[in-house]
């Protein structure tokens, strides 16, 4: 395999680019992207928990689901859900509605406070991502992108295991 490296032309893959020595580098850029995105959204003008943005996420991606759904999507148990979607009413940024059809099942939604808060952590982490990519030369944001692009595109055609994310 090969790669380009520098100007003009390409060089033969090193032992340092084999997929297992490759996975260290990303894990550690993983972990410095999370690092970033986490104080990204501590700034926000509402500061949330992580649970509380796990769950603002996932109801803002799939809307309306009852108690049990949410707590399922987030991997912890109904009463820990309740108590987390007690807080985010409280702050005004989720509601509570009965099901029209299923008078003992109760849907969950983001409020426009929910939705202005999530767009502002939105932004906030755009803005910290871009001002890194600021700091790298065009031909590596680049080369970034393409990879990136390259990674999901073989992610998703991949078969998973049952159980793996």
């Amino acid at each position: 395999m090969t790669r380009p490296d520098g100007p003009g032309g390409d060089r033969d893959e090193e032992p340092g680019d084999a997929p297992d020595a490759v996975a260290l580098d990303i894990a550690d850029a993983v972990e410095s992207l999370t690092n970033l995105w986490s104080v990204a959204a501590q700034q926000a003008a509402l500061r949330l928990s992580t649970h509380q943005l796990r769950a603002l996420l996932v109801l803002e991606a799939a809307t309306e689901l009852n108690l049990t759904a949410l707590a399922d999507r987030l991997g912890i148990g109904p009463p820990t859900a309740s108590r987390l979607c007690d807080r985010l009413e409280a702050a005004g940024m989720l509601e509570r509605s009965l099901h029209p059809e299923r008078r003992r099942e109760v849907r969950l939604s983001l409020t426009a406070q929910g939705h202005r808060v999530l767009d502002d952590v939105a932004a906030r982490r755009a803005r910290a991502l871009a001002a890194v990519l600021a700091g790298m030369e065009p031909a590596e944001r680049s080369a970034l992108r393409h990879a990136l692009r390259t990674f999901l595109a073989v992610r998703i055609r991949e078969p998973r295991p049952p159980g793996a994310p």
